[in-house]
């Protein structure tokens, strides 16, 4: 019996999981987060096989509980499911030691599919996502062919140029609806991706793209 916990702010997308996941007799729901921090206690609590993350949480997004979970707790997989189809969310995903990446567009025996591929250690990628798409995306940067930029998620984006705009960690956290403790983990990320050691630099990058590039 494969043990899963569900993480997802929308009561109703987990309740929807719980019945599509149950109705197979390999699994078994053991529990239910509505955001990262809750998640940790969880899986310190009930140690899942399996962990099914959205990627978008209050206080801690997907990536970054997934990112403890491997670091505390190695033998417990953990799945993305993500209405986002960007091969950057997808290799950070990957990057940080999640073996599934699932788009809730998918249809339910994918779902199935990855949750048993993930338990027994495999990585699944869901359609039309594809190992050889996301190996020539990771070429381009290996090779310095892709602005750094090109390497941020939608979300990092948007942070990016709300800084550019001269606005506070509290005004970005405001208009983008999300914890401060939140916004923090998304610029730990983008200092990380873009190799920065202080804010500082970030600044500096984001006034120089918010030229160059639009928010999408």
């Amino acid at each position: 019996m494969i043990r899963i916990l569900l993480v997802d702010d929308h009561p109703v997308v987990r309740q929807g999981l719980r019945q599509i996941l149950e109705s197979d007799p390999a699994f078994t729901v053991v529990g239910e987060a509505a955001d990262g921090l809750a998640a940790l206690e969880l899986v310190a609590a009930l140690h899942p096989d399996v962990v099914i993350l959205d990627l978008a949480l209050p206080s801690l997004n997907g990536i970054e509980v997934a990112r403890r979970i491997a670091k505390d707790r190695k033998t417990i997989r953990t799945l993305i499911l993500s209405m986002h189809n960007n091969e950057a969310y997808v290799l950070e995903a990957f990057r940080e030691g999640i073996l599934g990446y699932v788009l809730k567009e998918s249809a339910t025996k994918d779902l199935v599919l990855a949750v048993k591929e993930v338990a027994a250690g495999r990585r699944y990628l869901s359609p039309p996502l594809s190992e050889r798409s996301l190996q020539k995306f990771a070429d381009r940067i290996s090779s310095s062919s892709l602005d750094p930029y090109d390497t941020l998620t939608d979300r990092e984006r948007e942070i990016l140029h709300l800084l550019a705009d001269g606005l506070g960690r509290s005004q970005i956290a405001h208009r983008l609806k999300i914890s401060a403790r939140t916004f923090d983990t998304h610029r730990t990320n983008l200092m990380r991706k873009l190799n920065f050691d202080n804010p500082a630099d970030l600044i500096k990058f984001a006034l120089q793209h918010s030229i160059d590039h639009q928010p999408e």
